[in-house]
């Protein structure tokens, strides 16, 4: 019996006995809360914390089946104390159409400060928050995006080329690689190969922070000692390679050609609002690193997804090798927000109430965290009648309703770097099947999803074996 077997057996039994009713006094067992709140698992929040951690999607399909469209999770730090999950499209139309001064996204996130910073683009609202994304948002419009393309196509290029004919290859680990080397070269603009050497480790352990060192910043006497003070010292050497790569892009006698992300942002503010002064150095330090966190491993895993879907699909990888070779990038985009949809990356968003309102018609106190489940939504069968089933096309016909695929996000809080993602991801997969078919290794069936962090991804890596494209490339 192997190891991965036994680890979803113990997953099974550990949330069907939680959710199983049991014998004893009052309060045991599931049951309505008889809170506020909208109905939920009575379950004690410890338990129904590491639950959600551990098990995410298990628990919350259950939930939806318990308790229908909208239920409520009583859970401890760092997650919510109430978190009310919302799935349907009207429902979460909502939630992000409703005043950014209701809703709070950056208080909802507070945990994330002490990697991100207090200016982070997730971390703020109302006022700040606005001023951060029009400040950050002409660095992510088309017009730059297709000036980062020939610089993604090259580092995809790079990678691809270690890659051997007849050979397993890892795809998330080789993904995160690939997608670190884009946001230290496109995003960060550090081109000095001394420097990205001695910075990219750096950020991979930052990226991969064990869940433990989350303790640190509730007890900061632990930060002395062991995996805190590690974390501490790499985060403070980062913080140093970082201002020294902004102070010295400053004087940059270039800097007004330079295409990365951050020679872009060093040259807005002062625009059409005048109250908008350019970033400082410390908010810049801080989107960079929102930027590396966002936008590395959630893009990563969707690429490592999509090998896998693609492997296990050889009809769809036949159309999409084809994509690729005819430049139909279209249909490559498909497959990557298909991937996005069925195995979900990122499994919800949060918004904190600034005051008592009413969501869906449900009355909600001031505190409550209102969750947009994206997992469930990608899940739904109103909106996916065949929704576990691999099927790019629904992409192409139209038949994707609003507020049904949200991997980004939505309203004011949409994702800003979703466009380079998508472009990003695109590229790469143009590169990988324009040389290679992928199939799945001898004995490889499903891949199962397990929690890394923030983000779902594929338990045992992705693995695809890899066999040279005799077709002559584009």
């Amino acid at each position: 019996m192997d190891s991965g077997f036994r680890s979803r057996r113990r997953a099974f039994y550990a949330v069907r006995q939680a959710i199983q009713p049991q014998r004893g006094g009052a309060g045991e067992g599931i049951g309505i809360v008889t809170t506020a709140y909208p109905p939920g698992p009575s379950l004690p929040s410890t338990v129904q914390t590491v639950l959600y951690a551990k098990w995410r999607g298990q628990l919350l399909r259950w939930a939806a089946r318990r308790y229908g469209d909208v239920f409520t999770l009583h859970l401890v730090a760092p997650y919510a104390e109430n978190l009310v999950v919302f799935s349907r499209p009207d429902h979460i139309r909502e939630i992000f159409a409703a005043d950014p001064a209701d809703l709070h996204a950056g208080e909802g996130n507070r945990l994330l400060v002490h990697i991100m910073g207090e200016h982070s683009l997730l971390l703020t609202d109302e006022d700040e928050h606005a001023r951060a994304r029009r400040l950050l948002m002409p660095a992510f419009v088309g017009s730059s995006l297709r000036g980062y393309r020939t610089l993604v196509d090259a580092i995809a290029k790079t990678h691809i080329d270690r890659w051997v004919s007849g050979s397993t290859v890892h795809t998330l680990d080789e993904m995160n690689d690939l997608t670190l080397d884009v946001i230290t070269q496109v995003v960060f603009g550090v081109t000095d190969e001394r420097r990205r050497a001695e910075l990219a480790p750096r950020l991979r352990r930052i990226v991969n922070v064990n869940p433990i060192v989350f303790f640190g910043w509730k007890y900061p006497a632990l930060q002395r000692r062991g995996p805190w003070k590690r974390f501490r010292d790499n985060q403070k050497a980062i913080d140093e390679l970082l201002y020294t790569e902004i102070v010295e892009r400053r004087t940059h006698p270039d800097l007004d050609t330079r295409a990365d992300v951050l020679s872009r942002l060093l040259t807005v503010g002062s625009g059409e609002h005048p109250a908008d002064a350019p970033l400082s150095d410390a908010e810049l330090r801080d989107q960079l690193v929102t930027l590396l966190l966002a936008g590395h491993e959630t893009t990563a895993s969707a690429l490592s997804w999509a090998c896998h879907e693609l492997a296990a699909n050889p009809e769809i990888q036949a159309e999409a090798r084809r994509a690729a070779h005819d430049g139909d990038e279209k249909y490559l985009e498909a497959v990557l927000k298909e991937a996005m949809r069925q195995h979900t990356v990122i499994a919800s968003t949060g918004r904190k109430l600034t005051r008592d309102m009413a969501i869906g018609g449900i009355d909600l106190p001031q505190g409550a965290v209102v969750s947009t489940s994206i997992l469930l939504a990608h899940q739904r069968r109103e909106a996916y009648p065949d929704a576990l089933v691999f099927r790019p096309e629904r992409f192409l016909d139209g038949s994707v309703g609003a507020n049904t695929w949200l991997p980004f996000g939505g309203g004011v809080r949409r994702c800003i770097g979703a466009g380079f993602s998508v472009m990003e991801g695109t590229a790469v997969l143009r590169e990988i099947l324009t040389r290679y078919r992928l199939s799945l290794p001898d004995g490889a069936g499903s891949e199962p999803s397990r929690i890394r962090n923030i983000t779902h991804v594929p338990a045992h890596g992705a693995r695809v074996v890899l066999t040279a494209d005799n077709a002559v490339r584009v």
